[in-house]
């Protein structure tokens, strides 16, 4: 029997498909798509997820067991509404934090930034400058300030970028590492701003439906 398990995100979703032999397939679609697949997922999390239709994971607990190798450090997971962390010692669960207020527009508010002004995110180069994004709105307001200006749009939303990188590290407490999980992994600007602040490893995008899986194997297998 092939296994399924669905991250359902706000803008994309992550599917791992694991076969009889236990061999394993990753896919990222549109969450927009979700509705045209004809699969019954064993497990789900995530904001779009049916919890009417399948086992549903809370979100922390999905991305605590997709990181149950990592005795020591804290793992933040940052995605297109929310963050979130959890911190391990000595392979026992010592703290965490879920923020789906004031962190919940990061990720969305980077895609539309990109899209309004034309910038491919590759082209980005990390800047050290920041500007403070505490809130998103504000963010934006300085952002449409310094390009009105003559600012190019790519350093703008770098700084804007570091900002919430800084968010972030502040997030997290302030460790001495932290393991990114999530789409941002992908952002090669985001990743080298939040290594101005603290040493970073970046994890991938598939873990939470990897932490999925592991929950499903200590429940039925």
């Amino acid at each position: 029997m092939t296994l399924y398990f669905l991250d359902a995100g706000t803008t994309f979703s992550k599917i791992l498909e694991v076969d009889d032999s236990g061999n394993k397939k990753y896919s990222v679609i549109k969450t927009s798509e979700l509705k045209n697949l004809d699969i019954n997922f064993n497990y789900s999390t995530g904001h779009s997820s049916n919890k009417n239709k399948t086992n549903y994971e809370n979100e922390v607990v999905a991305l605590s067991y997709g990181v149950k190798h990592l005795k020591n450090g804290v793992i933040l997971d940052l995605g297109s509404r929310d963050a979130k962390w959890v911190q391990f010692k000595n392979g026992s669960f010592k703290d965490m934090d879920w923020n789906t207020n004031c962190a919940s527009a990061t990720g969305a508010t980077i895609e539309m930034l990109l899209k309004f002004y034309g910038v491919d995110v590759q082209n980005l180069i990390p800047n050290k400058e920041k500007y403070p994004v505490t809130c998103g709105i504000f963010g934006l307001e300085k952002i449409m300030d310094d390009v009105s200006s003559g600012i190019a749009p790519e350093i703008a939303i770098s700084k804007f970028i570091t900002g919430v990188a800084f968010n972030a590290y502040n997030f997290t407490k302030r460790p001495n590492k932290i393991y990114l999980s999530g789409g941002f992994c992908e952002n090669k600007c985001f990743v080298e701003a939040l290594k101005f602040f603290v040493e970073v490893e970046t994890l991938g995008r598939f873990i939470l439906v990897d932490g999925l899986y592991n929950i499903y194997l200590e429940k039925f297998e």
